[in-house]
């Protein structure tokens, strides 16, 4: 993999859940719900528009796998899946990935508006 420095570049064998030629799940180490994983390519690149139609295809297949992992293990009523693309959008590790979020009914009081919440007062509309 990648960057010496880089965390997503080095995963232990004990952090990848599921896997690919491509890319590999993880769960996330601060996580919003339980279940929470990131599908992170094995390639070091920031954005996903840097991603090839390769890489693409393989990540979405984790997303897929990934889905299917958390349906059997933790049985939750929805998902948000979510990438943060650059600082401006919450991106704190510059390597790409996809949060796959597990939601729960009661996880939050009123959940209209999905992901808008990122941004404080878009969320409701």
């Amino acid at each position: 993999m990648g960057s010496l420095t880089c965390t997503f570049c080095h995963p232990g064998p004990e952090d990848i859940i599921l896997e690919n030629g491509y890319a590999y799940a993880r769960y996330d180490r601060y996580p919003v719900s339980p279940g929470h994983l990131l599908i992170i390519p094995k390639r070091h690149i920031a954005s996903v528009f840097e991603a090839n139609a390769d890489e693409i295809k393989n990540l979405w297949e984790l997303v897929s796998r990934g889905k299917e992992f958390l349906d059997a293990k933790h049985s939750p009523d929805g998902y948000n899946i979510g990438i943060n693309n650059g600082q401006p959008a919450g991106q704190t590790i510059m390597h790409l990935h996809i949060h796959l979020i597990p939601r729960y009914v009661g996880d939050m009081e009123d959940p209209k508006g999905g992901v808008r919440g990122v941004i404080p007062g878009k969320q409701r509309y």
